[in-house]
């Protein structure tokens, strides 16, 4: 598949060709099951916000869109690759054997497009072992088969990776005001009347988030205090989690070193939260079970409800975005998905005391 393309270089005596495939076309050629050194019988590909995943055979390869938004900038073939390495880097914490390496997508003087080939480089790519989304937790819950051994291996796995993280200097201030500062991200984003959400639910929300976090303060800066800080997944939820033996959990949030850098507590309150809301409230037991014995952080039901409550508004304010988005505007799943999540944290802020 070639991509042909020309273009008269300001001075220049003669034409210079210059092979740049837009997004469109290597998507088109990486969903060509003969672009790959394995030839897989097919190519099913995953569309999310940021990356085009590629289901080739026995691997995966994850595309990064050039996005650029407030917090984020892949604008530049630089920065993807620097993405990419920061994944491959980060995911190898808990998915040691998932994360293969980075691929490249090139081009040669023709404008054939190949994958790890030996023309000037277009793309960067995360080449990844495929794994079965029915082996996540997410889908264990929904078809009411998980057992107490596979949660028992996730919380071990987890308890182990927060038991050999390096603490992160904070100053016990600043961490608190991170909640602070977030809580008032949300409010405006979700008060926003293009998303029809109520307003007075927003307000009762935030409102109980922020007397809850003046009445931790001291509990929340202590984490700081006590090196109790590390750089953690930051997005870990059911279908980032994949049961086996041993368990893997994939998809850290790898863009912005500031949103790990998490209590545990809240790390594992998020994963207790989105089983939850799946049906599966016995996950929190046994997350915090292990995390109790192992790490010796007795972490009070209160400061688990604001997590979950502070996390839950996250959710929502995230589903409430995607209805800025041309392609999600007409759906209704997100509007529906942030009111869910608003009576979520509302629930979890009622029950702080």
């Amino acid at each position: 598949m070639s991509f042909p393309a020309t273009t008269r270089v300001p001075g220049a005596v003669s034409e210079q060709k210059i092979f740049e495939p837009s997004l469109e076309e290597k998507i088109s050629f990486l969903q060509d099951p003969a672009g790959y050194p394995d030839h897989p019988p097919r190519v099913d590909a995953i569309d999310t916000h940021m990356s085009r995943v590629f289901l080739a055979g026995r691997y995966a390869y994850k595309l990064k869109k050039p996005v650029q938004s407030e917090s984020l900038d892949l604008t530049s073939l630089d920065a993807r690759r620097h993405n990419c390495e920061e994944e491959i880097r980060l995911n190898r914490r808990l998915a040691p054997q998932v994360y293969l390496g980075l691929s490249t997508l090139t081009v040669d003087p023709a404008g054939r497009l190949s994958l790890d080939g030996s023309g000037t480089v277009v793309d960067y790519l995360v080449r990844m072992r495929r794994l079965l989304h029915r082996q996540t937790l997410e889908q264990a819950i929904r078809r009411q088969s998980l057992r107490e051994d596979d949660v028992r291996a996730v919380a071990a796995l987890l308890v182990r990776f927060y038991a050999r993280a390096p603490s992160v200097l904070l100053r016990p201030q600043a961490h608190w005001l991170r909640f602070l500062h977030d809580i008032d991200a949300n409010r405006r984003v979700l008060l926003e009347p293009a998303f029809g959400l109520s307003a007075a639910h927003v307000e009762r929300v935030c409102a109980l988030q922020l007397d809850a976090l003046h009445r931790l303060r001291d509990v929340i800066e202590s984490k700081a205090r006590d090196g109790k800080v590390i750089e953690a997944h930051g997005d870990l939820r059911p279908e980032h989690v994949y049961l086996g033996s041993p368990p893997v959990i994939i998809d850290c949030l790898e863009f912005r070193r500031e949103l790990r850098l998490l209590d545990p507590v809240d790390d594992l309150a998020f994963l207790a939260l989105e089983s939850d809301r799946l049906g599966a409230p016995q996950v929190e037991h046994f997350l915090f079970d292990g995390y109790r014995t192992v790490c010796g952080d007795r972490p009070s039901a209160d400061l688990v409800h604001f997590y979950k409550s502070f996390r839950a508004a996250i959710r929502a304010r995230l589903a409430a975005l995607h209805m800025r988005q041309r392609e999600f505007a007409r759906s209704p799943r997100w509007a529906a998905q942030a009111n869910e999540y608003l009576e979520l944290a509302l629930e979890h802020a009622t029950a702080v005391e």
